[in-house]
């Protein structure tokens, strides 16, 4: 399976390459009509392609919303908030009180001590004593209803610290980019690199990266840390995460040098002028970027879908891809909020040559370093899913009904 996350995400970045080269490539040298011709054409084939297999597609049984689910759980342990919790387990209302043919019978999950007020949720208010429950999911949920939804929960620190991750990516798609507006970027006489095509340098990185941790990686790590996958998803999006705020500090290095050249040359009150400083200069942030999208991208995927109960496996996508959109959302506000409060001296001004973009990058390398020690006391807190239930003698069932939101 952690193969699969890892070509999967490979296959996807040559997408992204050819987007930034050869798209990029057609737009500026034919016109942007063939460049969005060429996108349709590349999207009716992907759906030709995708419609040629459903034949062969599983498709597994739906068994509601998660997210109908969880708010169900919220709902019954808030009704009956003032109702006495049982202190033994059996107590409470769990998928055996349910009849032996009901539909939304799942299989038992363990019932664990964490985020107690949940429980209350299945507290039985119904006379069971034969064995035969039925009642609204909004006033009792069974405990492995109850226990999903506490599996949810305990991501939610991890989910929460990844997000300043793809703020630090949201730059290499924007000041990034303005930065190389304003450099050289000439390869010899004739070509020039648009300044989007930069980003090739980044995807570049990932394709790189993910066949050298498939074949070097994973068996040297494999033997040292007795992992046959090599490094385990937290550990991957730690390594991330360090790797995104070197980007950082390479990012605010190069536009010190950027800006000492544009003053040398007495071009900072020239927005337009194209300071003598190679484009070159910005491949560091952008190498470490993409080794830091390999490492968290492929780890957030494998975390998420591994660790959400199989009834609720919709939601890690949907967790996964919040945090991504959250990023982006985050150095939105960032950029707001710097500016109002840098507005007398500003470090991200029209004219880069008159800001302080440096200090925004130092900015979200210190916000990236707090936000690493916070991720490494929940990472070290947290057990596996797989774990947790081999030390209660459970085994999950693999062919568990599937929710779609």
């Amino acid at each position: 399976m952690a193969k699969f996350f890892s070509w999967f995400f490979f296959f996807i970045s040559i997408g992204s390459l050819c987007a930034v080269t050869i798209l990029v490539y057609i737009q500026d040298s034919i016109g942007r009509p063939w460049g969005y011709g060429v996108c349709a054409g590349a999207i009716f084939v992907g759906l030709l392609i995708l419609l040629s297999g459903t034949r062969r597609y599983r498709f597994k049984k739906l068994a509601g919303s998660p997210l109908t689910q969880v708010s169900a759980v919220f709902v019954a342990a808030w009704r009956k908030r003032t109702m006495v919790l049982p202190s033994d387990s059996s107590e409470l209302f769990s998928v055996d009180d349910m009849a032996p043919d009901s539909e939304n019978k799942k299989p038992k999950l363990p019932h664990t001590k964490e985020y107690r007020f949940l429980d209350r949720a299945a507290i039985k208010v119904t006379d069971t004593d034969t064995g035969i429950t039925e009642i609204s999911k909004w006033d009792m949920s069974t405990l492995t209803d109850v226990e999903e939804v506490k599996m949810v929960l305990r991501m939610v620190p991890i989910w929460a610290t990844t997000i300043i991750f793809w703020t630090v990516y949201a730059q290499m798609t924007t000041f990034s980019v303005s930065q190389a507006i304003t450099m050289n970027r000439h390869v010899g006489k004739t070509l020039q690199i648009p300044p989007a095509s930069l980003t090739a340098f980044f995807v570049g990185t990932i394709l790189v990266i993910v066949p050298v941790y498939d074949r070097f990686v994973i068996p040297i790590a494999g033997r040292l840390l007795k992992n046959p996958h090599g490094l385990t998803p937290l550990q991957r999006i730690a390594v991330g995460l360090v790797l995104s705020i070197f980007a950082m500090i390479a990012a605010a290095l190069t536009e010190i040098k950027r800006l000492h050249a544009a003053q040398e040359n007495g071009l900072v009150n020239d927005p337009n002028a194209q300071v003598p400083l190679t484009v070159f200069w910005l491949i560091p942030q952008f190498v470490f970027v993409g080794m830091a999208e390999a490492f968290t991208y492929i780890g957030q995927l494998e975390f998420f879908l591994k660790e959400c109960p199989k009834g609720m496996k919709t939601m890690s996508t949907g967790l996964f891809l919040s945090t991504i959109s959250l990023g982006f959302f985050t150095s939105s506000v960032l950029v707001a909020v710097v500016n109002k409060l840098t507005i007398k001296s500003p470090w991200l001004a029209d004219n880069l040559n008159q800001g302080r973009l440096y200090n925004f990058y130092w900015l979200l390398a210190i916000l990236s370093a707090l936000n690493f020690m916070v991720y490494l006391v929940f990472a070290r807190g947290y057990i596996y899913k797989e774990k947790r239930f081999a030390e209660e003698g459970y085994e999950c069932d693999e062919e568990e009904p599937t929710c779609h939101a």
